[in-house]
């Protein structure tokens, strides 16, 4: 019975590891130089070639011809020393342990007793593999830590994991650790093509490239899928419509045909193009993942790259589409496409939420970036300095007119303030930038109906003028984005005011939280006070049973907790607040800040 590509082909000498030479030519120089440590940790993915590099070390430590100059640290790979080690037999001197069934404190006792024998020849060395070192439990590391640090002679410890975080501090102390890289599609290949030119097998390059990309940066797991391939049908050749065949990959064809939706806008053929797949059986999460390959490969493409994982056909009919799909669109919709990946994988609707993002890929055309917006505000004006890309957390805020939005994203909400403006609700025929020109003409018509601001200075008003006016106090310090204080503020009563201009406000007695607010925030209330009303001077806060006999019982009712939407509409009014083109924006078309 034939061995497995991944076994028969499995490297015998440092030379042969592929990419991980790094890693190789340190062992081999310690070989050389009789600098051999007595514990090592290889980290890295899973078939990167930890355990093929623990074996190798063994081979060289305990090779007949060990010592001879033109080894120079290699092992032979030809003794019977050396084949028993490669092969995986039984051997004296070489114990591999799977510390994720042998994980226990037990075990590691056990293993800490047989490292105390010596090697079955004086020029040999007793040599330990411990693989998925990671599922060792603390108590079996703790068991270990005293024969790490002073172990007998001639003995040397190999741990490999894949998650190195799990392993023990101290125990990372006492060995040499060693990080594995993932080996990069173009290696892949390339051993591939040498394996299958030493095999006899006829191949295509861009069925070997289907295997790379599918193992995950692992050749192991890419020699695996290639036996795998081998095994379909009746002929021997590796085809991409063999490899697609046997490792269930979605068609190029469909993923062209999902950019030709998007790129065409027809977004009423999402559903029956998502409907196939499901019919034919294809894994959604594949079809995702394979999009958002094909659309990083576009947007690559589109700003002057050339992706290497592209075979010819699939780079010649991306290049035909990358003229109806700009960089921009593509990076918008890869955007969207990650914040959706965490959500998808815990979602009991994936088909639903896979029609959705690609409903709002087709639809692009019809959102309107923030800066076009804030553009078309300033438009009116020459002398106006041009307008600053607004950032929140980091990432740039659009304005989309799709729900769901995406949460980088600020979008319109009709309301009854917006179904009040005066401008005509844009239409789906309508362009982004005629939307934007409403929107512009409308906050110029509404900041030409403001009535001025008062004067800060002046006589010391009535106190029947403070009380008739006092809803202006609010409505300045929320135009100054406080809108919470300014709900405070709306909740006190004017009680009385002297000639100097001194202001008294009272509060119910049986609640003074928002006498604490205003008391927090005085320089802002005096400001809003003095613009509103020019005599005052200062102003002072207590409890009154007369100001609870005036406050409406709505008002005097228990403070409620905060949701989600008075924080966001909190957000929304210091962000505006910050950015005058912004304010203009939101009050003129009504826009939310989702995140």
């Amino acid at each position: 019975m034939s061995l497995a590509l991944a076994r028969k082909y499995r490297p015998r000498n440092f030379a042969t590891v592929a990419v991980q030479s790094h890693v190789a030519n340190t062992l081999k120089g310690a070989i050389a130089r009789g600098r051999v440590a007595h514990g090592y940790l290889l980290c890295g993915p899973r078939g990167t070639g930890k355990t093929t590099l623990a074996r190798v070390l063994a081979m060289a430590l305990n090779c007949e011809r060990r010592g001879e100059p033109e080894l120079a640290g290699e092992p032979c790979g030809e003794c019977q020393s050396c084949q028993r080690i490669w092969s995986g037999s039984a051997s004296l001197d070489v114990v591999e342990i799977d510390a994720a069934s042998n994980g226990g404190v037990a075990d590691a006792r056990e293993l800490r007793e047989r490292a105390m024998y010596a090697p079955s020849g004086d020029d040999r060395y007793k040599v330990y593999i411990i693989d998925e070192a990671h599922m060792l439990s603390r108590d079996a590391w703790n068991a270990l830590l005293k024969v790490l640090e002073e172990p007998p002679p001639r003995v040397v410890f190999v741990f490999a994991t894949t998650e190195a975080q799990k392993v023990l501090p101290t125990v990372i102390s006492r060995v040499q650790r060693f990080d594995l890289k993932r080996i990069g599609p173009s290696e892949i290949r390339e051993r591939l093509a040498a394996v299958l030119t030493q095999e006899g097998v006829p191949f295509e390059l861009d069925a070997l490239s289907m295997i790379a990309a599918a193992a995950d940066g692992g050749l192991r797991d890419a020699l695996s899928l290639t036996d795998q391939v081998l095994s379909l049908g009746d002929t021997a050749d590796v085809t991409a419509e063999h490899v697609r065949v046997a490792l269930g990959l979605v068609p190029e064809d469909e993923f062209l045909g999902l950019l030709d939706i998007i790129a065409e806008r027809r977004a009423a053929d999402v559903f029956p193009a998502v409907q196939r797949q499901v019919d034919g059986g294809v894994d959604l999460q594949l079809l995702l993942a394979g999009l958002g390959r094909m659309l990083r490969a576009l947007m690559a493409m589109g700003l002057g790259g050339t992706p290497p994982e592209l075979s010819e056909r699939m780079r010649a009919e991306l290049e035909q589409r990358k003229k109806a799909l700009p960089p921009s669109d593509v990076l918008r919709m890869l955007h969207a496409l990650l914040e959706l990946e965490p959500m998808y994988r815990k979602s009991g609707q994936p088909q639903l939420l896979l029609e959705t993002l690609l409903v709002r890929f087709a639809l692009l055309d019809r959102t309107v970036e923030l800066e076009d917006v804030l553009k078309g505000f300033g438009a009116g004006s020459h002398d106006d300095p041009p307008p600053r890309r607004v950032a929140h957390d980091s990432r740039v805020a659009s304005a989309h007119a799709l729900p769901p939005s995406p949460p980088a994203a600020i979008a319109p909400a009709l309301s009854s303030a917006a179904l009040s403006a005066p401008y005509t609700l844009p239409s789906p025929s309508r362009t982004a930038s005629q939307q934007v020109a409403a929107a512009a003409a409308a906050a110029q018509t509404s900041a030409n109906a403001l009535p001025p601001r008062r004067a800060t200075s002046g006589a010391v008003p009535s106190l029947e003028q403070v009380k008739s006016n006092w809803s202006a106090v609010s409505d300045t310090i929320r135009q100054n984005g406080r809108g919470m204080l300014a709900q405070a503020v709306q909740r006190l009563v004017p009680m009385q005011i002297s000639a100097e201009g001194a202001l008294v406000l009272g509060h119910d007695p049986n609640d003074d939280t928002f006498s604490k607010a205003v008391d927090g925030a005085r320089p802002d209330v005096l400001a809003a006070l003095q613009t509103c009303f020019g005599g005052i001077r200062s102003f002072s806060v207590q409890a009154s049973g007369a100001a609870a006999a005036v406050v409406p019982q709505a008002s005097r009712a228990p403070t409620k907790r905060l949701t989600a939407h008075d924080v966001q509409q909190q957000r929304t009014e210091q962000l505006a607040a910050k950015d005058p083109l912004l304010d203009a924006a939101v009050k003129a078309l009504d826009l939310e800040l989702l995140d």
